[in-house]
């Protein structure tokens, strides 16, 4: 029974996205019918204390990032400067290969330690004016981009920055470059495997007559300007790097910064006592807003007058943009919050315990749990947290070094995470003015193959012993 209305919970909500309905409404109320079915009395203090704790949680710490990569995208487009990357890459690399360069373009910013949201942000208006140039379906953009930034290098590529690959780390004594061969061969199965499906999907949606997009399809279209374009493609390359590589500058200097400290107080006069800040939980997220800042300042010293005549309107339309897709994610991430507590997501926790080899069982407990609560961070932490001990253990007596248990274990954080109540999949699909009914299909076909990516790379290691 307990299981049940868990599993009740998270079917109706993945159907109310499916549908289009709004995920803000819908979280609350099915997040909340859950509890009912389990203490009706409950309600309130889980309404309260639980579900609108982890929402004020979630803006509380990502909304900066989401406003901030919202106007960075909207400043890269009205300042021509994505119109000069996009005419740069098609006389490159040629209109028909849009889809593998906006997938390289999401690539390097989020390899780069760019967040997987204000990547979103700021490659939707190259993805949508190449696309449209191309005749490409606009319905494959939100998988293009996703193959770029929620798949090989959010958690396979070694080094990645992105909290899927740091996470297991603080489990298991390893570092964000574990198991970099058996990361390479996965990046390598994910990234081919998924372009192979989007130009035959390309090439299916072109023999049925499907151009750029129908009527319905083009919302939150990036403004189409046909004049000559003024700024060279490496001036408005400039604020991509700057975010970038002031990502990673100021990764390596907050700490140097706060002298290492785990938290850091300040005490103004105004104020009856300190207000503290803990650096581990904040740091990487300063060093994104910081790097955007910087980003946003270089379009405004090169392209100021054109910036100017436009920025209330395009402004407006960033905040407003900010605003749907952060509440969108922080309502999942309250709904997922509510399920993790149920007594049925601690049922399905215990029973994964029971499958006996070690990287499976790990495998299938983290993607499972990351699909329960639409979270691969989320599903991540909570499988490690309640059972990274096991995995250890197990490890250990099967030989299985711990680089190879931390790959595993980021990889399948990524695999059924992506089901349609995923913060991430919304907030793509919102920033493309697209539903799940006319896009969610490719997304899934993407999760699809990054879940089956997993094994094979347990397939290779215990084929060839490689880490």
């Amino acid at each position: 029974m307990a299981v049940g209305i868990a599993a009740l919970a998270l079917i109706l909500l993945m159907l109310a996205a499916y549908r289009g309905m709004s995920v803000i409404l819908m979280a609350p109320l099915l997040a909340m019918l859950a509890v009912f079915l389990t203490d009706p009395a409950a309600v309130p203090t889980a309404f309260s204390g639980l579900f609108m704790n982890k929402v004020a949680t979630f803006l509380k710490l990502y909304f900066p990032v989401f406003l901030l990569g919202a106007l960075f995208g909207k400043l890269v487009e009205i300042s021509g400067f994505s119109r000069a990357i996009v005419t740069a890459v098609i006389g490159f690399v040629g209109a028909g290969r849009a889809i593998p360069a906006i997938m390289i373009v999401t690539a390097l910013l989020t390899y780069g330690g760019v967040s997987v949201f204000v990547a979103v942000f700021a490659v939707y208006p190259f993805a949508a004016e190449m696309f449209r140039r191309a005749d490409i379906p606009k319905r494959l953009v939100p998988a293009t981009i996703g193959l770029g930034a929620l798949t090989f290098t959010m958690d396979a590529l070694p080094g990645t920055p992105q909290i899927q690959n740091v996470i297991p780390a603080s489990f298991f004594g390893t570092t964000a470059w574990a198991a970099p061969v058996l990361g390479m061969i996965g990046s390598v199965v994910i990234a081919a495997a998924g372009l192979v499906y989007l130009n035959w999907r390309r090439r299916a949606m072109a023999a049925a007559g499907e151009g750029y997009g129908a009527p319905e399809t083009l919302v939150n279209e990036p403004d189409r300007q046909e004049e000559a374009v003024t700024v060279h493609p490496l001036v408005a390359l400039l604020p991509l790097l700057v975010v970038g590589l002031g990502n990673l500058a100021l990764t390596l200097l907050i700490p140097r910064i706060t002298g290492g400290a785990e938290e850091v107080s300040i005490w103004l006069a105004g104020l009856p006592e300190p207000v503290t800040a803990k650096v581990t939980q904040q740091a990487a997220l300063w060093a994104v807003e910081g790097a955007l800042l910087m980003g946003i300042a270089t379009i405004l010293i090169f392209a100021f007058p054109v910036v100017a005549r436009r920025f209330a309107e395009g402004s407006k339309a960033a905040v407003g943009g900010a605003l749907l897709a952060g509440m969108n994610t922080a309502v999942e991430y309250g709904f997922g919050g509510v399920i993790a507590a149920l007594p049925g997501f601690l049922v399905v926790k215990d029973a994964l315990k029971a499958v006996p080899n070690p990287l499976i069982n790990e495998a299938i407990t983290v993607t499972t749990l990351a699909g329960i609560t639409g979270s691969a961070s989320g599903g991540l932490s909570i499988a490690l947290a309640a059972m990274a001990d096991q995995f250890v253990a197990a490890g250990d007596a099967a030989g299985i070094p711990r680089e190879v248990l931390h790959r595993v274990a980021s990889m399948a954080s990524g695999g059924m995470d992506s089901l349609p109540h995923n913060g991430a999949v919304i907030t793509l699909l919102a920033v493309t003015g697209l539903t799940h009914r006319q896009a969610y299909k490719d997304i899934f076909a993407l999760t699809l193959i990054k879940t089956m990516t997993v094994f094979v790379v347990i397939a290779v290691y215990y084929l060839t012993g490689l880490v």
